[in-house]
């Protein structure tokens, strides 16, 4: 195989389908792929949810993963958030010319490995392949299919006054590593959280009748998703500043370059409004599985300020979090 990518890899011809055969069957085929067809018949049951997703992400290689397991996470991610188990992903990449042969390989491996651990197929998909300086190295987009978790009804309507505000973990810690690796910035690690919440299907299962919003705080960070529950609603939210997880070098990180990680992107984190009655219930059990043994209460729902996310502070004072209203960082994702 050719050592970089070149605008014949793109062309439809006999290095597209060596590329194809060599590459990526032999690291994502699978009965629906090996076919080359340009879609896939697929068995589902019942309701089904749907979602597509694009990632420009710079560096593509970053601390804790690259755009490959980053494409399989983000698609994954949001088909758990509306409530469903992922089944099947479409993969289509935008290669620039040059771009190393092995860099590919290294992500697609990525791309195999988070897709079995995550138990969801490639089916289908598409190659691209665009002049040197414009591509970036490379471009992904993804498509994906889940079966809706049957009885689960996840939706803002449902909020009442005293639900609690659970965050899954530590928060910010993607885009502050991001900046960082990409401005070089500060000499001790940080890491992304990217990662496949699968291990949210049981819980969400279990708890379907209590668990009222799920969402993955990630381009805004976990301010900005708390107000879209809340937008044109009659409640609030607030938040207590001493129950946010923060990972000591994220907020050191944070004070040093000025900003706050509530604004900072995750791709591993899950925030659910739970009801009142089983909060303690659902931390517990989020509490058991390894990726979620951070797990806290932030906060709750109020019907004290229409339509505002508040943050109230160790000593009582209370601010409000807007949406964020300019980019930290672009392309982290």
């Amino acid at each position: 195989m050719d050592e970089v990518i070149t605008l014949s890899h793109g062309n439809g011809g006999t290095k597209t389908s060596k590329l194809i055969k060599e590459l990526f069957l032999k690291k994502l085929g699978n009965s629906y792929l090996n076919t080359l067809k340009d879609g896939a018949r697929l068995n589902t049951t019942g309701e089904v949810c749907f979602t597509t997703d694009s990632y420009v992400i710079s560096p593509y290689f970053f601390p804790g993963g690259d755009i490959g397991k980053l494409s399989i996470c983000g698609t994954v991610n949001d088909l758990i958030m509306c409530g469903s188990i992922p089944k099947y992903l479409t993969l289509s990449l935008i290669l620039e010319e040059g771009l190393g042969i092995l860099e590919l390989e290294k992500i697609i491996d990525s791309i195999a490995e988070t897709a079995e651990k995550a138990g969801v197929k490639v089916v289908t998909g598409d190659t691209k392949v665009v002049d040197k300086g414009h591509g970036h190295g490379i471009y992904i987009n993804t498509a994906g299919i889940g079966e809706s978790i049957p009885g689960v009804f996840l939706d803002e309507s449902r909020m009442v006054p005293g639900d609690k505000v659970i965050c899954t973990g530590n928060i910010g810690d993607h885009g502050v590593s991001i900046l960082c690796t990409r401005e070089k910035l500060l000499e001790f690690d940080l890491c992304s959280d990217c990662a496949p919440l699968v291990e949210l299907v049981d819980v969400v299962t279990k708890f379907k009748h209590h668990i009222k919003i799920l969402r993955d705080p990630t381009r805004g960070g976990v301010a900005t998703t708390l107000n879209e529950f809340i937008e044109e609603s009659q409640y609030s939210i607030e938040i207590y500043e001493e129950e946010l997880p923060i990972d000591p070098k994220v907020k050191y990180a944070c004070e040093i370059l000025g900003i706050d990680p509530l604004y900072s992107a995750n791709e591993g984190k899950a925030l659910l409004v739970v009801s009142d009655e089983m909060a303690q219930d659902i931390l517990s059990e989020l509490r058991k599985i390894n990726i979620f043994s951070s797990s806290k209460i932030i906060g709750e729902v109020t019907n004290e300020f229409a339509s505002k996310v508040l943050l109230r502070g160790e000593l009582g004072g209370r601010r409000i979090l807007d949406k964020l209203s300019y980019d930290i960082l672009p392309r982290i994702c």
